[in-house]
């Protein structure tokens, strides 16, 4: 039964389970992990993205830590429900003929969010344009463009055809989706002699929810106007008249047509909005921080842990407060647990055997430049002198990156170089293939969770979100959501200072500050005052996870952006 009140989500990526590869990091995880609240909580919502038939990509690194990359095959007829719903668009001038897979999230009172992943794979198309729904951020811009028409275009239209004709809200999930206001806009025009007007335009502004996810450059997508007019040709010459007029400088930013056309729109913290607001000085950002699916990201151990002590939290995530009566050695033994099935995976991958007792530290985040992955090698000899003083730790590390960053694939390259330099003395494992299953085992079974961007380039990040959920505190540069997390000492530490200026320096300040850290704080505490260090576990549950996670940021939404 169709709602009236009925949200649509739009995400290029979702997460959904470990074995469906339809996410690559951060953005679709946090999708997924919005549907899940949602459902949790009975919103009447549906979602779209696309069925990536080859996935985004499976890591592959030799000995040198050198990259390549294999399609994720993966049986999307075996896993994923058929719809029966054919929808037409235009690309180049051809017609090109959709299809849609559901997959079905069911909330913990049994509401269902139906997820629909547009597919072209049909015999019915240009050989050329089945595969346009294959590959997650794979090809050149015209890939990108084609694929960022099915989402938004394909998608309005495999919503109508569905039934879905009195939609509250579109949520665009980042700007790959912004097309959508195109199709809105159609849809207005066709009783108004086809024109998009002006008045039009008015119209579809009160539809639109828009959230920005990043203050990078490169994650806002850009397309040349000539290369929109070749893609984008089911609307005739209005179209391009209006796309001619808006895009000033003959290019088409999808983030400013998403923010042109949205009655909300938001960062995903507060620091980060400050920053959008910045970006996009004549827009009004609000700010509604990231949040993670605790039910999802606890680890079993502590799942069963928070079920005797908590019966309620999964209804209830603001009931995590409660941690702080967990009794501390119950908390303990449950990481211990957490712990050492993250070990066992560890030397089922790689055949490394890490030690137990050691201080393990974990890092996985996408393998760019700006989330300094090396930053906790910039100087070995000080790294070493710390291994040896204050106590032995042994760091886990993982991470794809795109397959077009060269740079990123360099870092990796390095990291491996270090990896091979400590080997004997400081235990580094490097694992390939980082995904959504290996991440609930790293986030829940490290001692600490490090997180080391460049400010003010990190908008939210959300890993450290999920070691909190299980209890793993963060040592964490001041960017993102941790300027919002971080109570020095309780709920973990912060590297350096809260510094707008600090992403123009070279990272020794930083570096220096982390070694510091762990130096003279925080392993001294593992070793010798476990009390107080479980004590720290405890606060990053009950004061980070029962506040940074998505039940808490769908009511947000649901107040300031889908109900207001």
């Amino acid at each position: 039964m169709m709602h009236a009140d009925t949200i649509a989500y739009f995400s290029m990526e979702i997460g959904l389970e470990p074995d469906i590869p339809t996410y690559s990091g951060g953005l679709g995880m946090l999708a997924g992990d919005t549907v899940r609240s949602a459902a949790d909580a009975g919103l009447p919502m549906v979602a779209v993205s696309l069925a990536h038939r080859k996935g985004y990509f499976r890591q592959r690194l030799d000995p040198h830590g050198q990259q390549t990359e294999e399609h994720q095959h993966w049986p999307v007829e075996s896993r994923l429900a058929a719809v029966d719903a054919r929808v037409r668009i235009e690309i180049e001038h051809r017609p090109v003929t959709l299809r849609a897979w559901r997959y079905d999230v069911v909330g913990c009172g049994g509401a269902v969010v139906p997820v629909f992943l547009l597919d072209a794979s049909l015999e019915d198309n240009d050989p050329a344009d089945r595969g346009l729904t294959d590959l997650l951020y794979g090809g050149d811009s015209r890939y990108r463009l084609c694929q960022e028409t099915i989402l938004g275009i394909g998608g309005v239209r495999l919503l109508r055809a569905l039934g879905y004709s009195s939609i509250r809200r579109f949520h665009m999930n980042e700007g790959h989706a912004s097309l959508l206001v195109v199709e809105l806009g159609h849809e207005l025009a066709q009783q108004n002699g086809g024109l998009i007007t002006d008045a039009v335009v008015t119209r579809v502004k009160p539809m639109c929810t828009f959230t920005t996810h990043t203050p990078v450059p490169s994650g806002h997508d850009q397309f040349p106007l000539d290369l929109v007019a070749r893609v984008i040709t089911g609307y005739g010459r209005a179209f391009d008249e209006r796309a001619q007029r808006f895009c000033l400088d003959r290019v088409l930013n999808m983030t400013y047509l998403a923010l042109d056309n949205s009655r909300y729109v938001n960062g995903v913290a507060k620091r980060h909005g400050e920053i959008s607001r910045h970006m996009f000085a004549q827009y009004k950002v609000d700010s509604i921080t990231n949040g993670v699916h605790a039910a999802t990201w606890a680890a079993p151990p502590i799942a069963a842990l928070f079920d005797r002590h908590i019966g309620a939290w999964r209804q209830d995530n603001a009931s995590l407060r409660y941690a702080l009566g967990i009794p501390k050695m119950e908390l303990w033994a449950a990481h211990e647990l957490a712990k050492q099935q993250l070990l066992d995976a560890v030397r089922g991958r790689t055949g490394v055997a890490l030690a137990e007792s050691a201080f393990t530290v974990g890092f996985a985040r996408r393998a760019t430049a700006y989330k300094r992955a090396d930053l906790l090698f910039h100087d070995l000899a000080r790294l070493r002198r710390v291994h040896a003083s204050a106590g032995p730790f042994q760091v886990l590390l993982a991470g794809k990156a795109h397959p077009h960053d060269e740079s990123g694939k360099e870092l990796i390259r390095r990291l491996f170089g270090v990896i091979r330099a400590l080997e004997g003395e400081v235990r580094v494992v490097y694992l390939e293939d980082y995904d959504m299953a290996l991440a609930r085992l790293m986030v829940a079974g490290c001692d600490l969770w490090l997180n080391t961007p460049q400010p003010p380039l990190e908008a939210s990040g959300t890993s450290g979100m999920k070691a909190a959920v299980n209890g793993v505190p963060q040592l964490s540069v001041l960017d993102g959501w941790w300027l919002e997390g971080c109570i020095e000492g309780v709920t973990g530490w912060a590297i350096g200072a809260d510094n707008h200026a600090a992403g123009a320096e070279d990272g020794a300040s930083d570096a220096q500050s982390l070694y510091s850290k762990l130096e003279m704080v925080v392993l001294p505490m593992y070793y010798r005052d476990q009390d107080r260090y479980i004590e720290v576990m405890r606060h990053a549950i009950a004061l980070n996870g029962s506040f940074f996670n998505t039940e808490r940021m769908v009511d947000q939404y649901v107040r300031k952006a889908y109900f207001a």
